[in-house]
């Protein structure tokens, strides 16, 4: 077997070992009898919420098995065939063989990756809210740009996407937009996103100039109703009024929109769906998820992105640069990860630059350490 080859299979070995340790593999086939067992219960579906939860957490247990059991059988058939075309002299053999292994590696990895989001809450649905930052109607469209670009990231990962709530912009784009997108580790991939984004293009608006224009993205936990957090009704204001949302598709206009003030830490949630007590359950889930956040954002240690980012969207303040001229290309300046395929970024192709910032994370490397590298 070649050098390479070698160092291939190693590298996907590395990968699994990683899993097996994540999965805890000892005890995985136990776990999952257990959960079969809780499945069959009848009154399981006594408790919906509950229910849900345990379906979610059993399939993701199943996927997990599964996955390493994939990639562990298809290491071992693809180094057997290598071994037998190398006795049989069979050259087509042993290059397809090493051609499935690197593919294999790759997939080891992206998979060695997932398996690191093990936070405790990367695996919950997320809140994505996104704000024009300096820049005028240049930001606002930026903004807009930028909803789509996560939109379609999601859609492309089999996400559900719900706005809350949107505010549109005076001339073009939006002032302000928060998403819900549901699916597993949603949260867990988005929270890289969090920081604010800079935008360098030649104006849209007839000016013909080079414009620079910035966007605020701050990704939040949905919490499980499983994890407590209490909310002293006397430091919340609750407003009602009608949605500003420019209507259409996904923006609803009704006179059900909810306002919710926190006034010791300042924060404000708004929802905007049909019933006014939706948007109060809504609004008060997304504001226990910003307190949620701000609570282990306290805890946590280390300097993290979403920390290093805070200030105001503006110069100074930026975690990705999007230059579209004089030449293309989107770099992010806490891991240095870029490409020049602007295009597809804006159209959601955004896993490449989440795997950079969460193995960053693994290796304990904060944005001024990747910086210095």
């Amino acid at each position: 077997m070649r050098a390479e080859t070698e160092n291939t299979v190693e590298k996907i070995e590395k990968s699994l070992a990683l899993l097996g340790q994540r999965l805890n593999w000892e005890t995985a086939e136990h776990r999952l009898e257990e959960f079969n067992a809780r499945v069959e219960d009848p009154t399981l579906w006594d408790d919906p919420a509950n229910a849900q939860k345990l379906m979610r957490d059993r399939q993701s247990l199943v996927d997990a098995i599964e996955t390493y059991r994939s990639i562990e059988r298809d290491l071992r058939d693809n180094v057997e065939l290598i071994e037998l075309g190398e006795m049989e002299e069979d050259d087509e053999v042993v290059s397809d063989a090493e051609k499935a292994l690197k593919s294999l590696a790759e997939k080891a990895a992206k998979k060695e990756l997932e398996a690191l989001l093990d936070g405790e809450t990367d695996g919950n649905d997320s809140f994505l809210e996104i704000k024009a930052g300096a820049g005028g109607t240049e930001a606002c469209d930026w903004a807009a740009m930028l909803a789509r670009m996560y939109v379609r990231w999601a859609e492309k990962r089999g996400f559900e996407v719900e706005l809350q709530e949107e505010q549109a912009g005076a001339e073009a784009g939006i002032k302000s937009a928060t998403y819900q997108i549901k699916g597993h580790n949603a949260y867990g991939w988005l929270k890289s996103e969090s920081g604010t984004h800079r935008l360098v293009r030649i104006s849209p608006f007839g000016k013909g100039t080079r414009e620079t224009s910035f966007a605020a993205v701050g990704a939040y936990p949905v919490i499980d109703d499983n994890i407590e957090i209490e909310v002293n009704p006397a430091d919340i204001r609750v407003d009602t009024y009608r949605s500003s949302g420019a209507g259409g598709q996904h923006v609803n206009t009704t006179d059900s929109a909810v306002r919710i003030t926190h006034h010791p830490t300042g924060i404000v949630v708004t929802s905007s769906e049909k019933s006014q007590h939706q948007n109060r359950d809504i609004a008060m889930k997304a504001l226990k998820s910003r307190l949620y956040q701000m609570e282990l954002d306290r805890r946590n240690a280390e300097v993290n992105a979403l920390h290093e980012a805070k200030g105001d969207a503006g110069w100074g303040n930026q975690i990705r640069s999007y230059v579209l001229q004089p030449y293309q290309m989107v770099k992010d300046l806490r891991t240095n990860h870029e490409t020049a395929d602007t295009q597809g970024v804006l159209d959601g192709d955004l896993d490449g630059f989440m795997a950079a910032t969460l193995a960053l994370k693994v290796a304990g490397k904060s944005r001024a350490d990747a910086q210095a590298d």
